[in-house]
């Protein structure tokens, strides 16, 4: 395989920005931010790295070959034509991830049988062999971007979304996305010195990603398997440098907490927490937000429900009580609060701080911030706020 220059880390849209500021801190030179993605330049202890290291990316592409094609027939002919064996054997398995946004093709599955027949009719026409097709797990994982014309054939050295950290554990109804989690938390500029309070934590992600970004631990050190350990040219040697250049570290200065009143979810949560062995870092506790009393300077980040499962009127009564308890109990702190009900985060009744665009599936979501203080708000304005 030739030394790779160029790559794409994928990511949800609304923190491309701060993907492209994580990959520099991790060594990664030409940045540029596209749509869901950055592309940056470096070598291959840099991919591993990412790999590693990212805490945004979903998965780091190699683009190999790109070409134009505006039918299936067009399409086929350049894949075949392309010197596969530089990356696959008879031996190996492979599997194809279409991503189509074209007039020219409407069917991404479509385009995903007609790359694989290429890739197998050209192994058996040269050898009277051929790879084998393995949707999960494969050996080699290749993903085909079709925009307009243009046809991008990258492989995937990810081996798949790198949001599945491996610590997930049991099963929680709409898990938050670990890949938003964190961009959650390091949007919210917490740094681990100050208090933090996940107040409706379902399985825990929030706080855990928090404890992950505070500890400096690799998210990545809890996946098996990566794509690019299947590749020809894979350095085990390489791999093993670059885990203990990222370390390991676990000294956290503040105290983490995620709370629910579900004893379910904090039972799920308390679980994860002992696999991955930050019980000294995180405290997980049952009870009711409505009913809780913080302290100033907390960093508060909440994903409450949005509706779906939820009445509309007791939605409204959910966020005015969110807002009231923010007000009246958790004073001189930050919070932050993903929806996608903007009539919801109306009955808050606290001024936004900030605002922007996330993505939680396919849900677009507000993400917002507030700012609580002591005393009254003219008194706050006059700079009094905390005689």
């Amino acid at each position: 395989m030739i030394r790779p220059e160029k790559f794409l880390a994928k990511t949800l849209k609304g923190l491309e920005p701060l993907l492209a500021e994580e990959l520099n801190s991790l060594g990664a030179e030409k940045t540029e931010v596209v749509n869901r993605g950055v592309t940056f330049q470096g070598g291959r202890a840099l991919l591993y790295r990412v790999n590693l290291g990212s805490r945004l990316a979903l998965r780091v592409l190699l683009p190999i070959f790109r070409f134009q094609a505006s039918d299936s027939y067009a399409l086929y002919r350049n894949i075949k034509r392309f010197d596969w064996s530089r990356y696959l054997d008879n031996k190996m398995t492979f599997s194809i991830d279409p991503v189509v946004h074209s007039p020219h093709f409407n069917n991404s599955q479509y385009v995903a049988q007609k790359v694989k027949d290429a890739i197998v009719d050209r192994f058996r026409e040269l050898t009277n062999l051929r790879p084998s097709v393995r949707r999960e797990e494969p050996d080699l994982l290749i993903n085909v971007h079709i925009s307009g014309k243009w046809v991008t054939v990258s492989l995937d050295s990810s081996g798949g979304s790198l949001h599945r950290r491996g610590y997930r554990k049991g099963h929680f109804e709409a898990p938050l996305n670990e890949v938003l989690a964190a961009g959650m938390v390091m949007l919210s500029g917490w740094n681990g010195k100050t208090p933090f309070l996940d107040p409706m934590c379902g399985s825990g992600t929030l706080a855990i990603e928090a404890a992950l970004i505070a500890g400096g631990i690799p998210p990545g050190i809890f996946r098996k398997q990566y794509g690019f350990e299947n590749w020809k040219d894979f350095d085990r040697e390489l791999l093993e440098h670059v885990v203990h250049k990222l370390g390991n570290e676990i000294d956290v200065e503040a105290s983490i907490v995620a709370r629910d009143r579900d004893p379910d979810a904090v039972e799920i949560t308390r679980q994860q927490v002992k696999d991955l062995d930050l019980q000294k870092i995180i405290t997980v506790e049952e009870g009711d937000f409505l009913e809780s009393q913080g302290e100033e300077g907390q960093t508060l980040i909440m994903n409450p429900p949005y509706g779906e499962r939820l009445k509309h009127e007791d939605l409204e009564s959910l966020y005015s009580g969110i807002g009231s308890t923010l007000k009246h109990k958790y004073p001189g702190s930050d919070a932050w609060i993903l929806s996608s009900s903007k009539k919801a985060l109306g009955r808050v009744g606290l001024k936004p701080d900030s605002k922007q665009i996330l993505f939680n599936g396919a849900l677009e979501c507000s993400y917002v911030h507030y700012r609580t203080f002591k005393g009254k708000m003219k008194d706050h304005k006059a700079g009094k706020g905390k005689n």
